[in-house]
């Protein structure tokens, strides 16, 4: 039996509760300083009540005053916070990680540094955890799961990822079920890419069915499965080009930590939702302001950041000015408000006569 300390108690975290506690682990659920409401509620009575489902009876759950003591002597140390807290969740590793656990990170995002080159979050723990990051192993979870099905043991196709192969099968069998399927590989960054990029491009997914809404043709015969498609399909070859960028392969953006990740993630939720809003003809700054106030959107904070970083790479020639043309797009409508008119002509290259290499990554 292994001792797994789940920091964040989050919908995923909690959710990946389940494989762990049916394979008969020890689990700990650290709320962070935000999840008092959280954990109060399994205390009392069991049930998440972000997700509306009872967790097992075995799982143990503790406030963040406890912390320290309950990922001593812990073997896995799972990093459950979402992307805006993974500063503070490394200021936290960097006072209670123990030499030789496993360090297994959920959490998903890029982030830039002043000059706008990017990094995967779990290098920016290893980096807030100084000397002892050396000590630990560092992997992480990516792949088409939505927290609420694995909440309820529906079936499940993942990747775990990372430096250290060993740590990876190990981790691997500590979850895996006949409902929770687990892939390993170390190609750590490509897999952190693709499963950071792809909620950029979710974004983009409600663009129709908002445009559809907007002129009362939701119930048409036809619709915007071909508008949508080509968004999806530029996604696609973007995430490819990051993947590339950063130094990873991307060809691992054809399995589940990219194009996978990125379909259900377009099937729904609130970075869908914002882009519905905007297809509906309203300025970001509204949907942001007004409709969607206090409602955090990962999507939204990934395509700042990535479109931000992506002017600094661009004025230094790291990436041509023509180069990854959707995210521009978007950056440009939910920073200064920009107008929905979908650059066509710069995607898939820019020009109308594709290679098999021009239709994937430059």
């Amino acid at each position: 039996m292994a001792i797994i300390a789940v920091l964040g108690a989050g919908v995923m975290a909690s959710a990946l509760t389940n494989p762990a506690r049916d394979n008969g682990h020890e689990v700990r659920l650290i709320g962070t300083h935000l999840d008092d409401e959280i954990i109060a509620s399994v205390k009392q009575t069991r049930v998440h009540p972000v997700l509306g489902v009872e967790l097992d009876a075995g799982v143990k759950p503790y406030y963040f005053g406890e912390a320290g003591d309950q990922i001593a002597g812990a073997d896995v140390v799972m990093v459950g916070v979402n992307s805006f807290g993974i500063d503070w969740a490394g200021e936290q590793l960097a006072r209670f990680l123990h030499p030789g656990q496993k360090v297994l990170v959920i959490t998903k995002g890029l982030q830039a540094d002043a000059n706008g080159d990017l990094h995967i979050l779990p290098h920016v723990l290893q980096r807030a955890v100084g000397p002892l990051s050396q000590q630990v192993t560092w992997s992480a979870i990516v792949g088409p799961c939505i927290a609420g099905e694995l909440a309820i043991r529906r079936p499940s196709c993942v990747v775990f990822n990372g430096e250290d192969p060993e740590s990876l099968e190990y981790l691997a069998n500590l979850y895996r079920t006949d409902y929770y399927h687990v892939w390993t590989s170390t190609e750590f960054i490509a897999h952190e890419v693709g499963a950071a990029t792809k909620n950029v491009f979710a974004f983009a997914q409600g663009f129709a069915h908002g445009i559809l809404s907007a002129t009362n043709q939701l119930d048409a015969k036809y619709v915007m499965y071909n508008y949508s498609a080509a968004l999806f399909a530029e996604g696609s070859r973007e995430i490819h080009q990051f993947i590339e960028l950063l130094g990873g392969d991307p060809k691992v953006a054809d399995g589940l930590g990219g194009v996978g990740d990125m379909f259900v993630t377009s099937m729904g939720g609130r970075n869908v939702k914002a882009g519905g809003l905007v297809g509906a003809g309203i300025p970001f700054s509204q949907v942001r302001e007004v409709h969607m106030r206090g409602i955090t959107l990962e999507g939204v904070a990934a395509i700042k950041v990535i479109g931000a970083a992506l002017e600094k790479l661009t004025e230094r020639g790291v990436v041509a000015a023509s180069d990854f043309p959707l995210v521009r797009f978007l950056y440009d409508l939910v920073v200064r408000d920009g107008k929905l008119d979908i650059p066509w002509d710069s995607f898939f290259g820019g020009h109308h006569s594709l290679t098999q290499a021009g239709a994937s990554a430059r």
